[in-house]
């Protein structure tokens, strides 16, 4: 159920209206509008009896909220919603390039590779400190170690740290050196690692599962949100399908779908979606031009020696290459690009 308050509606109002909520044995959640403040009722199991709260002091009406995921939805917020660090943002009117290195090997790859975002005028820089990876012999990322190298980039380039945290002491360790905590596609339903990044008060980039269908892709941000973080943004990255000629399939209509739907930020990681480099640029643009609000992208001063993904990384002048087309879409589909150079 959405309870909508009045515009004049007071801060007491608020407090009042979830405060009924939880003595009725369900989770309120305060949503600021542009005019007015909604609060977003969770927990509950059937139909919520409208009476408790329909006469309380500055509530406006009542609405059942059809779909099963209430706080992700756009019925009960028209605005989109931004995630914002200092002068970084995603969401808004500004197209947000997350790029930086799929692993954190080195202290020499990863400075190389930020002093290059940094340069082109970049604001974030990804990169990962621990790596779920297929076979348990391979490079599973430096842990601490490379946290601390990627809170160095911060500290020498100005840039916001996006991260990955693969479990629930991961992310424990992660909150403490990252701007933004990634979940990623292998972990989409773990269901506990959700509900600890819904405590956690870090934004959170969430990944769609490999296999997730739209629904199932939203009701995992839902778990996030229904915890208490409202700073969620969507990556889709790809999908498995019967194809071949690609690691994943590209689904860049969920893009419009998620604009439609939701009131959530959505980003595009063109580097995991196929695996090849040379694919990454042209879906790059095709992204921007679809209306995502920014893109993932890896990039490596070295990729032949990558110990992580280094078929599908950026070469330096690619990376150039890139930066270039996309303002260029950025300015043509009304978005102004994060980078300037």
């Amino acid at each position: 159920m959405f309870i909508v308050m009045r515009p004049e509606a007071t801060d007491d109002d608020i407090r009042r209206v979830i405060e009924v909520v939880e003595s009725c044995g369900f989770r309120g959640h305060a949503v600021p509008g542009a005019s007015r403040t909604g609060v977003v009722i969770t927990g509950n199991q059937g139909v919520i009896d409208q009476a408790p709260f329909s006469g309380l002091p500055g509530v406006a009406e009542c609405i059942r909220i059809t779909r099963p995921y209430k706080l992700v939805g756009s019925d009960l917020k028209q605005e989109r919603s931004v995630i914002r660090i200092g002068e970084a943002e995603i969401g808004g009117d500004e197209l947000a390039l997350i790029a930086g290195v799929c692993a954190v090997e080195s202290r020499e790859q990863t400075m190389l590779t930020a002093e290059l975002v940094a340069e082109l005028g970049g604001k974030w820089f990804r990169g990962g400190a621990f790596k779920p990876r297929t076979s348990p012999y391979a490079f599973q990322g430096l842990a601490e170690e490379g946290l601390k190298i990627l809170a160095e980039v911060r500290d020498r380039f100005g840039l916001r740290i996006v991260t990955e945290a693969v479990d629930e002491p991961a992310l424990d360790l992660t909150e403490k050196y990252a701007d933004v905590i990634q979940i990623g596609t292998r972990n989409s339903q773990n269901f506990s690692l959700l509900k600890r990044a819904g405590q956690a008060r870090k934004p959170i980039l969430l990944k769609r599962g490999m296999s997730s269908t739209l629904e199932e892709f939203l009701l995992a941000a839902e778990y996030i949100m229904a915890e208490g973080n409202y700073q969620v943004i969507l990556c889709e990255r790809g999908i498995r399908t019967f194809a071949t000629h690609s690691r994943f399939t590209p689904d860049l209509t969920i893009v419009p779908e998620v604009h439609r739907l939701t009131h959530l930020p959505i980003i595009f990681d063109p580097s995991h979606s196929t695996g090849k480099r040379e694919t990454v640029i042209p879906l790059a643009r095709a992204a921007v031009a679809v209306g995502a609000d920014g893109l993932l992208v890896d990039v490596h001063p070295y990729p032949e020696r990558a110990l992580c993904d280094g078929p599908q990384a950026l070469l330096f002048d690619q990376y150039r290459q890139l930066v270039k087309e996309i303002r260029a879409i950025a300015d043509i589909v009304k978005r102004s690009p994060l980078v300037h150079g």
